[in-house]
């Protein structure tokens, strides 16, 4: 009887493994072609994997809470005769040469990133444990730790202060240790342990302020114009389009539209290399039903209209809610936006979603009073009036060029020109 190897698959083009969350089948079970196998976890997306072949599971590599390479066997499941022949050309295909690793780097197999040839043959010469790789925070894009990482460390090594061992058996150093937060916990307490996807969220929003020093810029647009045109055309658009006509697909509109007149913004920091990107694709924060967070992207949103922007943006955020995105629904983004008006805040003070440099928030619209001139003085009268807000990477983005951007999206927000769209 033949056998088929089930390997660990490519889940995105920067995903290197993943984490075994759970098997749906047990050594021995018959499992159908398509039938769900194995659920995998990476930083971005939960996704089952389905069977490739019916059969029976011989084997089982890999225990759930695992974290495997892209291109590792995890299982084995015999097939019949029938399937040998249409599944005997695609084994030939999967060959040990898709592994990631090899004998030589066995020592940082779990590492648990990418590592490049060059970092761990440093990391070999220098004596650098696997360990201690794992604790070096990577600047290049998704963290992937560069050969000048690995230097610098080294060096920062050498000039860590020496410690003397007292008779008593303690240790003392030149350098004050760091004083822990001492946390009271009462009878009443809850204590709550956090969930896989909250640990995510917090790791990658501590290394976002670590990384970028953050600048927020704050502008208040008038959009009068916006609200009265979408309270004119939403109920027909409903109607016509089976989708609801909100805020946000505008908001994206004027974004693209500033993005690409101010490009410089559309980029990622790689080291000392500032990535420029070629497309501008927007990523848009959205709270799951479990109370996470997590940002679908909305690929060449400037090529888009306001009709194509609402249709993928309501498809989007309704199976972001559900956990239903795949892994390439929530990456590539360049830039992203976050509408704290959505929970009636009027502005805020968003973080980076690295790699990017900047992300903007959308604060609530409100009626306020506002100042006008006409050619009879100056009158006081009721308009919509928003706050929008932009964070970004000083190192690349100054004050000069941040508040220009803004500005130009709130000019096109009080200035929108719908002619042709409805």
């Amino acid at each position: 009887m033949s056998r088929y190897e089930i390997r660990m698959p490519k889940l995105g083009e920067s995903v290197q493994e993943a984490l075994i969350t759970r098997w749906f089948v047990a050594v021995g079970e018959m499992i159908e072609e398509d039938q769900p196998l194995f659920e995998v976890a990476t930083d971005k997306v939960d996704s089952e994997i389905p069977s490739a072949v019916s059969g029976k599971v011989a084997e089982i590599l890999y225990s759930e809470g695992t974290k495997v390479a892209v291109g590792k066997v995890l299982a084995i499941i015999e097939l019949d005769g029938n399937q040998f022949a249409e599944n005997k050309l695609e084994e030939k295909k999967e060959t040990k040469s898709s592994d990631l690793t090899t004998p030589k780097d066995e020592p940082f197999t779990n590492v648990g990133r990418f590592l490049s040839p060059l970092v761990k043959s440093i990391a070999t010469r220098e004596g650098i444990s696997p360990e201690e790789l794992q604790s070096i925070e990577g600047t290049g894009i998704n963290h992937r730790i560069r050969k000048q990482d690995v230097l610098e460390y080294i060096e920062r090594r050498k000039n860590q202060p020496q410690y003397t061992k007292l008779p008593q058996g303690q240790i003392v150093t030149d350098t004050p240790q760091r004083d822990t937060m001492q946390i009271s916990i009462s009878g009443s307490d809850e204590i709550i342990e956090m969930s896989r996807m909250r640990k995510l969220i917090a790791s990658h929003m501590v290394e976002s302020v670590r990384v970028a020093p953050h600048v927020t810029s704050f502008v208040e647009a008038d959009v009068e114009k916006l609200v009265r045109w979408r309270n004119s055309v939403k109920a027909e658009f409903l109607k016509r389009e089976k989708v609801n006509l909100t805020y946000m697909p505008v908001f994206i509109e004027a974004t693209a539209r500033a993005l690409r007149d101010f490009p410089m913004v559309n980029v990622s920091v790689d080291g000392d290399r500032i990535i420029k990107h070629g497309e501008i694709n927007i990523g848009i924060a959205v709270a799951t039903d479990s109370g996470d967070l997590i940002v679908p992207v909305i690929r060449q949103a400037d090529r888009k209209n306001i009709v194509g922007l609402a249709h993928e943006l309501a498809d989007l955020a309704d199976r972001a809610r559900k956990g239903k995105l795949s892994l390439d629904e929530i990456q590539a983004g360049t830039f992203t936006i976050t509408n704290f008006g959505s929970f009636g805040n009027v502005m805020g003070t968003p973080i980076i979603n690295q790699p990017q440099a900047a992300i903007l928030a959308t604060g609530t619209i409100e009626k306020k009073p506002a100042v006008m001139e006409t050619e009879y003085g100056d009158v006081v009268v009721v308009r919509h009036k928003m706050f929008l807000s932009l964070s970004y990477d000083h190192r690349v983005i100054d004050g000069a060029l941040g508040g220009a951007f803004l500005k130009r999206i709130a000019y096109y927000l009080e200035n929108y020109n719908t002619t042709g769209v409805i």
